[in-house]
């Protein structure tokens, strides 16, 4: 028997195979995994609501992402006034601004309800973007999509009226779609809150909520549900949205 039939065979029993040439024994990368897990420089963390994740002023060292829940972001002036500045959702991460030299945090991150978090050191965040194109890939599209969210509400600060922006910031927690259906808000917000959002009154933010509710725009049902005809309003700029603000 020649050495070649030998070493055939002896494989044949044991079970061994040949790796084809070409093609890595590595595992692909799975983000989604990556991120759901334990591991090195990694943790899964549980927060109750109205639980601070950081406040501004900490020591910023983590990245986190969103499994389940949502998050405020606050920050507060020198003068002492709070302005929210926005809502995270599940598959959104924050905490990014250490990656780019930000020794401490800017801003207070809060659980709005029950959160599952995943927590990212920033070595091991560093590590995985320059390594895994699949992850950096991902964290790009994160980063551009919220880019372009910075840039549309500062647009909607700078042109439209507290009332136009109130409308536009409904539609977007209401994550209201081209399907023309009515959707619910699904977590609680407080007309304070969407005053802090706007930069407006709480009292001018109760009074548009009463005129959109008149006008069949939105409707309450334990929770705000938002109706196409907002989305109306908004985008054909219908006089019942003023543009300008009347105080």
């Amino acid at each position: 028997m020649s050495a070649l039939n030998r070493y055939n065979d002896e494989n044949a029993l044991i079970g061994v195979k040949e790796t084809p040439v070409g093609k890595s024994t590595k595992k692909a990368f799975d983000p989604q995994a990556f991120l759901a897990k334990v591991g090195a420089g990694k943790a899964i963390l549980k927060f109750e609501r109205s639980q601070h994740v950081f406040t501004q002023g900490d020591v910023a060292d983590a990245v986190f992402y969103i499994q389940k829940g949502r998050v405020k972001l606050t920050v507060v002036s020198e003068q002492g006034k709070e302005a929210v500045v926005g809502i995270l959702e599940p598959g959104q991460f924050f905490g990014e601004g250490c990656l780019n030299g930000h020794p401490l945090r800017i801003a207070t991150a809060t659980a709005v309800e029950e959160c599952m978090i995943t927590s990212i050191s920033k070595e091991a965040m560093i590590h995985t973007v320059q390594s895994e194109p699949k992850f950096s890939e991902l964290f790009m599209a994160y980063l551009l999509t919220r880019n372009s969210r910075i840039e549309e509400d500062l647009i909607d600060q700078l042109f439209n009226s507290s009332e136009k922006r109130l409308a536009r910031l409904l539609l977007l927690l209401a994550h209201f779609g081209t399907e023309g259906t009515t959707q619910p808000i699904l977590i609680d917000i407080s007309q304070e809150t969407l005053a802090e959002m706007i930069g407006t009154t709480r009292s001018r933010v109760s009074f548009f909520m009463n005129k959109f509710r008149k006008l069949g725009l939105i409707s309450y049902n334990g929770k705000i549900e938002v109706h196409n005809s907002l989305l109306d309003a908004v985008l054909h700029e219908k006089p019942e949205i003023e543009r300008d603000d009347d105080l």
